[in-house]
This record gives C-alpha cells, sequence and structure tokens, in this order.
C-alpha cells in the first residue's frame, strides 16, 4: 500500500469522470480506498514479534521449541501459532475473490493474483506472474495498442509487453467489490474492471459460491470506432511449487442454459490431496466474440500467445484438451473477450475465475467433508462451467443486493468517509479467514452430531442440515479455528448479516460443551498435563485445520483454558444476544440448559462467595500473556453481565427458580465489583492492590458493551452504574486515545493513571484493533459518538493508511512500528458499532417523537 492516504480526490473524480453511471453507488467510491499504482510503498520494520517476549519472560522457551520442532519438522505440520516464522508484512493486497467458505484467491492493488486460500486454512503468499488481464486496442484492421496491464517486469514470459505506467491506474474497493481503472496512455480509451464476488448479507446459496466476476467497461473517446479485446491468462495452479506433482491438465469449454453461453477453459489440478478445477470464462453475446489457448508455458517466453493475440486481437481456440503436464512442468491457459466499440461509445465485456475443490480433507485426512456450494451444484468436482455460466449470469443481480444493503450507510452524511470504508472492507476476514462452509453429509444422524451428552440439542441436526457448519480461523497466522474468545468480538458480523451462520456456530460450541476429551497433553506455559477437554466448559477454538475440526478441540497449547474466566461468560452473553436480534425462541431454548451448565460450572471461580468471581493470578483470558489477580474489571465486568443476562432468559422462558438464583448473584456481585474496582473515576485493572492493578484498561467495560447490544444496559436492568460508565468511558478516551501516539492510533490497551502506557505484558501496551472497535461501539451506545468515531479512527488511518495493512488487519500493534498476527478475526467488531449507530438513531427518533406529540 502506499505511504500516503489512501483516500485522494483528485483520483476519486478522475475515477468518477471516467466510470460515472457505471455501476457504482454515488458516494460508494468516496470512501474506497485509492491508489495510483505508481505510489512507492511505505517501508515498514516489524521488530520483534511481541510473542517472542512471552518465550523469554516466562521460561517457556525451551518447551516451545522441541515443540516446534516436533510438529514442524519431524511432523511435517503448521504449528498452531508459528512464533518463529511469522508471515512477512507485504504491503500489497486488496479485495479477496470468492464467497463464503469455498477459499479465496486475492488480488492485490496493482492487480496481482497473491494470496491463496483454496486447501482450507493454509495460505500460499506467492504473486504467479501469469496470471494477468492484456488489452488489444485495434483500428481498422490493424493493431495499435497492446499491453499487459500490470507494472511489472518479470524474468518470465519476455515475449510480452510488461511494465504498463502506473501513473495511468488506479484501484478502489469496496468490499466485496473492487474497481481498477486503466486510463491507456496515448490511447483516448478508458477501462474499468468491476471486480464481483457474491457476498450478500442473509444468503445462504450465492453467497457460498467459489467465483469472482471481471466486468469490464471500456470507453472509446476517439474519432472513429476501435475494437478491444481483454486476455485473461491463468496458471494452473496457485504456484510452481504446487505443480510439481505433475498430471495437471487443460481444456476448453462451453456452457450453454437458458439462452445464455459462456465459453473458456478448464484447468485441472490434481495433487494427491484435494485436488480442483480453476476455470476462467466470458460470456458470449451478440457482438462479442470468445476465444481461448488451452495451454502455454508460462515459464517460457510467451511469444506464440503474444503474437497470436496480436495478429487479429483473438486467439486460435485449438479444440481438445491438452496433455497432463511432466513432474515440475507448469502450465497456463488464456481467455479473450472481444467488441466493437463505436466511436465516443462504450461496451461491456464479461469475464469470470471460478475453482471447483468440492471435497476436502483437513490435515488428518481422516473424513471427507463437502463444501456447502455442492448443495446446489454437486461435489463430483465438474461444476466449474457451471459454476462459470451462473456467475455470468446472475452477478448484476448481486450487485443490486449489494448496492441495496450498502446505499443506505453510505449515503448517510453524519457517517465519517473512512468508517464506510472500514466497515464494509474490514468484512474481508469472513471469506479470507481461511473460512470453511459445510455441508452435513445426508446420511448423518443427530447422535453423529451430538456426541454422547449432547441429546438435548434437540434443533441441532435441523440447524446443521439447512445451513450447514460454519467456521473461520482466528487470524491467517494463529490456525484455531472458531477461536472462541476472540469471535466473542466478530460475531457482531455474523450475527447482522449472517446470523444463520451465527446459530450454527453456536450449536457446534455447545455440542463440545456438554461432551468432553479426557485425552492428557501437556500445556506451553506451565508445562503441566491435563485434558484436553472438559464437560461443561466451553472451548477454547474447535480444532487446527492441520488435524480434524470439530472433532478435535483445543489445538491451542498455551494454556488450559478450562480456567479461563471469560469463554463460559462469552457464551451465555453471545445466546442472549442472538435470541435479542433473532427471535429464535428455539434456539434460546436449546441452548438455556447449556448456559445453566456453564454458569453453574464458572461459580467455582467465585472463592469468596461475594457474587463477583476472582481471576487466577495468571492470564486466564483473551488477554493471554496480561496477568490478572482477584477481581477484575474485565472478567468480573463480562460475569456480571453474564448474571443479568441470565436472569433475562430465566425470565423470558418463565424459569422463576433460575431467575431468582441469579438475581441474587446480580445483587451481591454488583456491591463487590464497586467495592472492589472502582476508584472514582474507572475501573482498576484488578483488586490486587500491586503496581499494575490501578492500570487503565481500554477494555473494562466490555461487559456494559454487550449488554448494550442486548437493550439490557438502563432501568431495571442496569448492572453498572451509567455515572461510572461513563466516568471510565471519558477517562479512557482522555488517557488511553488522546494520551497515546497524540491521539492517532485508538486505544492503548493499559495506561498507567500517570500517561504511561503500561508494560507489564507484552499486550499491556498494544493496541487491539478488534477491542478498539468494541470500545468505539461503546462509546457510542452511551451517547459518546464523536468520542467513538474519533478512538476508531486511529486504528483505521494507522492500519489502512499509514502502515499498508489493508486486508490484513492486525491482532495487534504497538505504538513504534510492532505488529502481531497479521489478517486477524477480532476487527470484525466493528459491526458493534454499526448496531450501536443504529440504536442510537433509533433512541434519537424516539426521543424526538415524544417531543413531538
Amino acid at each position: 500500500m502506499a505511504a500516503a492516504e489512501t483516500v485522494e480526490w483528485p483520483l476519486m473524480r478522475r475515477y468518477e469522470g471516467a466510470a460515472q453511471g457505471r455501476g457504482v453507488a454515488a458516494d460508494g467510491w468516496r470512501v474506497c480506498l485509492a491508489h495510483s499504482f505508481e505510489e512507492l510503498r511505505q517501508p515498514y520494520g516489524a521488530g520483534d514479534v511481541p510473542l517472542r517476549d512471552v518465550l523469554r519472560h516466562v521460561g517457556l522457551g525451551l518447551r516451545y521449541f522441541r515443540w516446534w520442532v516436533k510438529k514442524t519438522r519431524i511432523e511435517k505440520k503448521k504449528a498452531f501459532i508459528d512464533l518463529l516464522c511469522a508471515v512477512p508484512l507485504q504491503q500489497i493486497y486488496g479485495c479477496p475473490l470468492g464467497g463464503i467458505g469455498g477459499g479465496t484467491i486475492t488480488r492485490g492493488w496493482r492487480g496481482e493474483f497473491c494470496r491463496w486460500q483454496l486447501n482450507p486454512g493454509l495460505y500460499h503468499y506467492e504473486t504467479v506472474i501469469a496470471n494477468q488481464f492484456t488489452v488489444c486496442l485495434r483500428c481498422k484492421g490493424q493493431t495499435i495498442y497492446q499491453q499487459v496491464l500490470s507494472v511489472e517486469r518479470p524474468s518470465s514470459l519476455q515475449g510480452w509487453n510488461w511494465g504498463y505506467c502506473g501513473h495511468y491506474a488506479f484501484y478502489h474497493a469496496l468490499y466485496p467489490r473492487a474497481w481498477f481503472v486503466y486510463e491507456l496512455p496515448g490511447q483516448q480509451v478508458v477501462l474499468t474492471c468491476r471486480q464481483v464476488s457474491p457476498v450478500i448479507p442473509h444468503d445462504y446459496k450465492d453467497s457460498s459460491l467459489p467465483v469472482g466476476v471481471f466486468i469490464w467497461e471500456v470507453e472509446n473517446g476517439r474519432n472513429e470506432d476501435v475494437e478491444v479485446s481483454i486476455m485473461f491468462s491463468l496458471q494452473n495452479g496457485p504456484g510452481a511449487k504446487e505443480a510439481a506433482s505433475g498430471g495437471h491438465w487443460n481444456e476448453p469449454f462451453t456452457f450453454h442454459k437458458d439462452g445464455q453461453r459462456v465459453a473458456g477453459v478448464l484447468l485441472h489440478h490434481c495433487p494427491p490431496v484435494n485436488p480442483f478445477t480453476l476455470a476462467i470464462s466470458a460470456r458470449e453475446k451478440a457482438g462479442t466474440g470468445v476465444t481461448h489457448v488451452t495451454a502455454f508455458n508460462p515459464m517460457g517466453l510467451g511469444r506464440e500467445v503474444w503474437q497470436d493475440l496480436l495478429q487479429d486481437g483473438r486467439l486460435d481456440s485449438p479444440p481438445g484438451k491438452s496433455r497432463p503436464t511432466e513432474k515440475g512442468e507448469v502450465t497456463a491457459a488464456a481467455v479473450c473477450a472481444s467488441c466493437s466499440v463505436p466511436a465516443h461509445g462504450h461496451k461491456t465485456l464479461e469475464l469470470a475465475l471460478a475453482w471447483d475443490m468440492p471435497c476436502v480433507h483437513f490435515g488428518s485426512k481422516e473424513k471427507l467433508h463437502l463444501r456447502r456450494y455442492t448443495r446446489f451444484f454437486g461435489g463430483d468436482g465438474d461444476a466449474a462451467p457451471a459454476l462459470s455460466h451462473y456467475a455470468l449470469t446472475h452477478y448484476e443481480e448481486w450487485e443490486r443486493k449489494i448496492e441495496a444493503w450498502q446505499n443506505p450507510i453510505l449515503e448517510d452524511s453524519k457517517l465519517p468517509p473512512w468508517y464506510k470504508s472500514a466497515l464494509f472492507n474490514e468484512l474481508y476476514f469472513l471469506t479470507d479467514g481461511g473460512t470453511i462452509w459445510m455441508e452435513v453429509p445426508p446420511d448423518c444422524c443427530a447422535e453423529e452430531l451430538q456426541g454422547p451428552a449432547g441429546a438435548g440439542l434437540s434443533h441441532l441436526l435441523p440447524v446443521l442440515r439447512e445451513y450447514g457448519r460454519f467456521a473461520y480461523l482466528e487470524g491467517q497466522e494463529y490456525q484455531m479455528y472458531n477461536t472462541y474468545d476472540v469471535h466473542f468480538y466478530a460475531s457482531f458480523a455474523l450475527i447482522m448479516l449472517w446470523p444463520k451462520l451465527q446459530i450454527s456456530l453456536q450449536y457446534d460450541i455447545a455440542v463440545t460443551v456438554v461432551n468432553e476429551d479426557v485425552q492428557p497433553r501437556q500445556y506451553l506455559m506451565c508445562g503441566q498435563t491435563a485434558q484436553v477437554k472438559m464437560k461443561n466448559v466451553v472451548p477454547h477454538d474447535i480444532g487446527d485445520p492441520g488435524d480434524e475440526p470439530w472433532q478435535r478441540v483445543n489445538a491451542y497449547l498455551m494454556h488450559d483454558t478450562a480456567d479461563w474466566k471469560d469463554l463460559n461468560l462469552k457464551f451465555v452473553l453471545q445466546v442472549y444476544r442472538d435470541y435479542y436480534l433473532t427471535h429464535d425462541s428455539l434456539y434460546l431454548r436449546d441452548m438455556w440448559p447449556v448456559c445453566q451448565a456453564v454458569m453453574e460450572s464458572e461459580l467455582k471461580f467465585d472463592t469468596d462467595n461475594d457474587g463477583l468471581i476472582e481471576n487466577g493470578g495468571f492470564a486466564d483470558q483473551t488477554y493471554d500473556a496480561w496477568v490478572v489477580h482477584g477481581a477484575s474489571a474485565y472478567c468480573g465486568g463480562l460475569w456480571l453481565a453474564a448474571v443479568c443476562v441470565m436472569c433475562k432468559m430465566a425470565e423470558v422462558l418463565g424459569d422463576t427458580e433460575i431467575q431468582q438464583k441469579y438475581l441474587g448473584i446480580l445483587n451481591k456481585g454488583k456491591e463487590a465489583f464497586e467495592r472492589l474496582l472502582w476508584n472514582g473515576k474507572y475501573y482498576n485493572y484488578d483488586s490486587s492492590g500491586s503496581d499494575t492493578s490501578i492500570s487503565i484498561m481500554s477494555d473494562q467495560c466490555a461487559g456494559q458493551w454487550f449488554l448494550g447490544a442486548c437493550g439490557l444496559d438502563q432501568g431495571e436492568f442496569e448492572v453498572f452504574p451509567k455515572s461510572h460508565v461513563l466516568s471510565a468511558l471519558k477517562t479512557i478516551f482522555e488517557k488511553n486515545v488522546l494520551g497515546f501516539a497524540g491521539g492517532t492510533m485508538g486505544a492503548v490497551n493499559g495506561m498507567r493513571p500517570d500517561g504511561v502506557p503500561d508494560t507489564s505484558s507484552v499486550q499491556s501496551n498494544e493496541v487491539w484493533v478488534g477491542v478498539v472497535y468494541s470500545l468505539a461501539a461503546t462509546m457510542i451506545q452511551e451517547g459518546m459518538v464523536e468520542e467513538g468515531f474519533r478512538t476508531a479512527e486511529g486504528c483505521y488511518r494507522t492500519v489502512w493508511e499509514r502502515l499498508g495493512m489493508a486486508f490484513q488487519t492486525p491482532e495487534a500493534y504497538r505504538e513504534k512500528k510492532v505488529y502481531r498476527s497479521l489478517a486477524y478475526m477480532r476487527p470484525l467488531s466493528i459491526w458493534s458499532m454499526q448496531l450501536a449507530l443504529e440504536r442510537h438513531a433509533g433512541r434519537a427518533q424516539l426521543a424526538q417523537g415524544h417531543s413531538h406529540p
């Protein structure tokens, strides 16, 4: 990404002039990422990865290193967290292609195909140079211009014309769409490539499809007709190393249905595990011709393909399949769409990329899983032509739905432009987070899903059969699915946009709660041995993509999370929040016994029977390197919020006995919380009386945040005194936000009362982007709208603009250019800001209505 700010008004205006009326919302691009392709990327020194400090501080280095060698060198598997081989920062990424759970292919903001996630949870960070769009212009039967639309000058394919001048190309992204604009120098022709993926809220069919569409708008400013051809070339597979096994081959195809015809090339990639087919295609229609090259060598000069296109703006379209590749041999294909554009006229060419990996094994290779889209397109591995046709004939409908969803937000003049960009672009992680969306086998019975103790989940099987099983990684570097302490924050994106996926995920968690895994293992932080999963305790995660998710849970080996204080509470809070937003009473009734079980399990942490749980003197919550002693603002606040929603759920379900039980606990706990933690301005970090106990924690109001999202933050349900909440938030804003980095980088996790960041742990002086978004949402809920936007804006400007981390938002960064865990789940919490804004607007309208009878 560029060093300069991404929203550059001159570029926006130039783009507006080039593409006005071409399918972009009126204000949409004014909030998107925008770049001139020639801009220089900002150097960024990562410094030490902070978790390496953990190895030094707590002496677990030797244990971790022994485990790491066994895992990565002997077993040849990825580490669930690899502290020794972090993914290097590349400031190149743009909007990913593909729907939810079928794999993704990310294009950079300069048009390169550079990040591949086709196998579940596994990433290839490799730019495949053969994957390009090339334009050919012809006038009066002569080719006048032919150019690869790339600024690169690679060592391969040197027979092609590379080195497009970046000054004449611009990029804009508003997920799930992106725009590439090329003002062809000296040609009076402007090309706008609009990239569309089917990511559509409340859609559980098309949103699962592994496809992307490229709509090329051609504007001819010449005084004569021009024939325009767009060639899309693609290598068979995500990189040269992946092609080493050989046996890969290509073949042309056509697909005709409902009067619409699509033609292209299938690229069959045939590794021993998880084979797949790529498809490049174009839509044939009146005035548009489609031609192809079945196979060429992307490692050679490429002159045959180049000259073929140069000769007449078409490709030769040989019939028949290509031969299978030899070991180590690489092959590629190309498809070309051509049309004539009248003088001062406009035409559209439509191309698509699809990939079909219907059946997948995880690392253990024990079970074969079918992806969600196979419900609609079959699981035989022959769906790529139908997927291509469907994408090219339905993308206009997708765009109408995307605009109907986004436009009310984009057109709201009260919302700042950066927020609109952040809100939609952070959603990239829902598809590009190693995401899987699997079908439950049709012959699967309830007993198989429920395990020995899950019979009470009566609607588990119907929900999973109808909506499948959903999982996403904690981060592209943190290889654990549905990490629950983090999903607590990110879950707002799911419950607001794809609520059935949140419900499905919760059922999967509930199943693991009521079952156990008694296998022993050693935990790296303490060196002690304990069982993998205890009964009536929420798991940390549902497994590692390198193993067998859902079947073997808790891939996290740092701590025994059975002793964590936040996981059970976060389950209970999400259950009620989900019910509050969906009104799904069947779900609530199914989850009620599970909520009772985890809360009963949690009660053992109230060691002094004062109605408030105590932390155990170690890092026993999502801040897993930040030690807590005794009562704490974070876990204590979550506990009281969970007790409150237990009272509310008991009221809804008519369970008077449980309601009275938890009302008693709540009244005791509130008194203890205020007595032990309130200091007159904010809630202390913990009650230990240590030097760090009076630190100002940015996340101290997490319980209030969730209660506000559930409508339980006032009146009879007021848990935390409103005046105390406001005072704490104002203190956080003054100290953790404005007092940190000049108020330009969000909120630091911990700040000392004297205005110096808390350096007592490797996490206390970090900024966690997802926590900052949730803090901003809490401020908005409490009427501090301006402060909320100011707080969150610091993170957006830092990540998406100054540090070039677009479409790879990290978990954490420090003031001095140290970051941790690129492409992380938690920043999806920005959707809680949107919920807070909608609720705040609703309250304002209600108040206005009352004032005007």
